[in-house]
């Protein structure tokens, strides 16, 4: 199972976990809606960045390979 987010197992394992603390601070917890806007938007962001990073540790590792042949 890949979500296609250009991460590895152990990464997607650990985005995976973090949806699931999110949903249940969101959705099962009496938090003030700030604080689950709050909550959401550090979740999110979280993930887009290592996405991000994922992909640019993946095309810095293609231009070392195409850079040696």
């Amino acid at each position: 199972m890949s979500f296609k987010l250009g991460l590895n197992g152990v990464q997607e394992v650990l985005v995976l976990a973090l949806m699931l603390v999110f949903v249940f601070a969101v959705f099962y917890s009496e938090i003030e809606l700030a604080y689950k806007i709050g909550i959401a938007v550090l979740v999110f962001s979280i993930i887009f960045l290592t996405s991000m990073a994922s992909q640019a540790m993946k095309q810095e590792e293609q231009k070392k390979r195409l850079g040696r042949d």
